[in-house]
């Protein structure tokens, strides 16, 4: 090894992954690298430019990467030193999506893919660095550790969805035996417009013959086309079970350079064949990306448009889900995907009305303000605009009320039904200027009792959907303020907690509806959900723990603000995902807001593990009697 490819080696070992590499390896790494030397702006690829065939790692200075959004280039990560980028041509076939340009005078190394992926085969650690990274597009700096640069716009929970999500593939392969012609398999593939073949023997798959196979090796007058097909298929098959994730089959494709995986009983070729996965069922699978349907969002143009992507959501929650995602990630990327449709549909109001005449604030509230909808529940919001001068107001009232019915409307298009406690911002009671609604928080938090009859506690759930931060931040000050040493407006909040009706009989039996359309069936949003809901929302308040509108994050800050109780708190954290998973199964099943479970159709295992989440409840419900002297009857 020359002494500058020796100095490259040193360089690279101080960065993941190339920490994980023998100095061997590193060595032949070293000596294939080109050094490119970038001027200040110079570009070292743009989007839409053919894939090279390298990647890259930043030796000095810093470059830039940019895509395409709204029509402007926005820069979505700076390259520093030991970051890699430009990894596209390992996990797709297709263009760069990202331009790659020197922020100043850098000195980069490419390292070809070909040297590189050899060294894969038996560095998992190392390959599934590259693929996890890929997938997620971290754009934090690692430092010292190494880091990958962003390729697109996914985080890291919508990566954790890749590696559980299902794919669906060609479940009618076509089959042939070793004993077919070249000739007869061409055919084959020619009548059914398919491009690849499974070579089959005791039902287990022994090769795979593609078009790529036809074309480098008949077309070009290498084989006859009356040989054997066993001559020119691939062999042995990369196999796997039907379940494989997209990342897994990603994975599995890098790991065996192979554009094919056959599908079989076992997972194994000695089993039956159920199908084949290929790239382009890799492709059609991350139109379900969570990154992916957000860019659909910002395009859509109608309910129509939002509503099949809202449709795509479901399918998505309902797979990760299968695949046991932690119920945390799915809540989080399925809250970032609605609010970016509840946005878009208000952006869509605005440009049918025109522009507002003031500034404001669509606020959610309830389950989509606490970033806890799954499900297409109903609709709830407030609409806050600022205060302006009092001839000025009903005209400007009247356009944000126009701008509430036409976006619940759409919403309602899409899927999410009207509130049917008129909670919404279409509502002329909860659509106000700023000053109306610091009022109107200040009479229920001072005056509850004789103000409860509009209170509900759903409004001390806000989160800006569109807007201005800075009327948020004033309507979160006021319920702060209020809230201090406020035991009126604890009483109030801490009674309502306790008026839940309870989810087992004195025998332990579970309380089901005695009449109407939902007999016999446990209401597990009213009777097992709410209770924690309203104790995390009066705990959290009570602690003056801000920013945190989530139940199962506030149970979870709740248990370090108070260590004393934190069992119960935590109990009470592991309770909500479980009883919110039985009622989302619930929903997905039936198309409904899964609020009402036929516990029949529950496994008697399901069913004891439903009855345990609901013993937390309990300890709650009296360390709220305690913590707010309470009784069920004051």
């Amino acid at each position: 090894m020359n002494i500058i490819a020796g100095q490259i080696a040193d360089f690279l070992k101080n960065y993941a992954p190339f920490n994980q590499l023998t100095s061997e390896q590193l060595a032949e790494i070293a000596n294939n690298i080109r050094v490119i030397n970038l001027e200040k702006k110079q570009t070292l690829f743009k989007i839409n430019d053919a894939l090279h065939d390298s990647f890259y790692v930043v030796a000095s200075g810093v470059i830039n990467i940019s895509v395409i959004a709204d029509a402007e280039e926005s820069i979505i990560n700076k390259c520093h030193q030991g970051t890699i980028f430009g990894l596209r041509p390992f996990f797709a076939k297709n263009k760069y999506k990202t331009t790659a340009k020197a922020r100043e005078e850098s000195l980069v190394y490419a390292i070809p893919i070909a040297v590189f992926k050899p060294l894969l085969a038996n560095n998992s650690e190392v390959l599934n660095f590259l693929l996890e990274n890929f997938a997620s597009n971290l754009p934090e700096d690692r430092s010292t550790q190494g880091n990958i640069a962003s390729d697109g716009f996914y985080t890291e929970k919508q990566s954790e969805v890749q590696f559980f999500q299902t794919l669906a593939y060609n479940t009618t392969p076509l089959l042939a035996t070793s004993d077919n012609t070249a000739q007869e398999v061409a055919q084959l593939m020619a009548e059914s417009l398919k491009n690849n073949v499974i070579i089959f023997e005791k039902n287990g798959p022994i090769g795979i013959v593609t078009h790529a196979d036809l074309a480098s090796k008949i077309a070009t007058g290498r084989y006859p086309v009356s040989i054997p097909v066993s001559n020119i298929m691939s062999s042995p098959v990369v196999t796997v079970l039907e379940n494989v994730s997209l990342a897994e089959a990603q994975l599995l494709m890098l790991k065996n350079n192979v554009t094919h995986l056959c599908v079989t009983v076992d997972g194994t070729d000695k089993s039956v064949i159920k199908g084949v996965i290929s790239e382009h069922d890799l492709i059609a699978a991350q139109a379900s990306n969570p990154g992916v349907l957000i860019k659909e969002v910002k395009r859509s143009l109608s309910s129509n448009e939002l509503k099949e992507i809202r449709a795509r959501l479901t399918n998505l929650i309902q797979s990760s889900i299968q695949k046991n995602i932690p119920l945390t990630h799915i809540t989080n990327i399925a809250s970032e995907i609605n609010f970016a449709i509840l946005k878009r549909a208000v952006e869509l109001s605005i440009l049918d009305l025109g522009s507002p005449p003031a500034r404001f604030a669509w606020l959610s509230i309830g389950s989509q303000g606490r970033k806890e909808q799954l499900l297409l529940t109903d609709q709830d919001s407030i609409l806050v605009f600022e205060d302006v001068a009092q001839d000025k107001y009903i005209e400007v009232k009247d356009y944000f009320l126009k701008l509430g019915k036409k976006t619940t409307a759409t919403l309602e298009k899409i899927g999410y039904e009207l509130c049917p406690n008129g909670h919404m911002g279409s509502n002329m009671m909860w659509c106000k200027s700023l000053t109306d609604w610091l009022k109107q928080y200040n009479n229920w938090m001072n005056a509850t009792r004789e103000n409860s009859d509009n209170l509900s506690s759903i409004f001390f759930d806000c989160e800006l959907v569109i807007g201005e931060l800075k009327i948020e931040n004033a309507i979160n000050n006021i319920i702060s303020e209020n809230a201090y040493n406020n035991n009126l407006f604890f009483d109030f909040l801490g009674n309502d907690a306790l008026r839940k009706n309870s989810p087992l009989s004195f025998f332990k039996k579970f309380i089901v509806e005695e009449e109407g359309i939902h007999k016999d069936k446990f209401d597990i949003k009213t009777r097992a959900l709410m209770p924690l809901i309203d104790g995390a929302r009066l705990f959290t308040l009570s602690h003056e723990i801000k920013g945190i509108n989530n139940t199962y994050t506030r149970f979870k800050q709740l248990a370090i603000a108070d260590p004393k109780h934190s069992e119960i708190y935590l109990n009470c954290a592991e309770a909500y995902l479980f009883l919110t998973r039985i009622r989302t199964l619930e929903g997905l099943k039936n198309e409904n807001s899964g609020q009402y479970i036929n516990l029949e159709e529950l496994s008697k295992n399901d069913r004891e593990k439903l009855k345990n989440a609901l013993y937390p409840m309990k300890e709650l419900e009296e360390l709220i009697k305690d913590k707010f002297q309470l009784t069920q009857f004051s």
